[in-house]
């Protein structure tokens, strides 16, 4: 079982910027998949966006252009640097990690509030 720990989440200002991290317990194989997906109160866990290796990225079309993905596995850490955030990016963002087998860990979860 992994562990996936998520900080970085807080309140900002639209237009605003935050970076998010993740750090596994241990050594993600980096042709696994992980990502971001979040919850707004009331909705649904929607993707926001995924990486294998370093640079086979994808995002979700509400967040193409603002935010971007990066994951560095010397230290088991997945970012998510979020830019130009509007209030509809309120929400609780989650982090994953696909470890094989089928098998997927999350994260507990990071607020992220977008308001003046």
């Amino acid at each position: 079982q992994v562990q996936l720990v998520e900080s970085g989440g807080g309140l900002v200002q639209p237009g605003g910027s935050l970076r998010l991290s993740c750090t596994a317990s241990r050594s993600i194989f980096s042709g696994n998949v992980m990502g971001w997906y979040r919850q707004a109160p009331g909705k649904e866990r929607d993707f926001v966006a995924s990486i294998v290796r370093t640079i086979y990225a994808n995002y979700a079309e509400s967040v193409k252009g603002r935010f971007t993905i990066s994951r560095d596995n010397a230290k088991n850490t997945v970012y998510l640097q979020m830019n130009s955030l509007k209030p509809e990016d309120t929400a609780v963002y989650y982090c994953y990690a696909n470890t094989g087998n089928g098998s997927r860990s999350w994260g507990q979860g990071t607020q992220v509030t977008v308001s003046s």
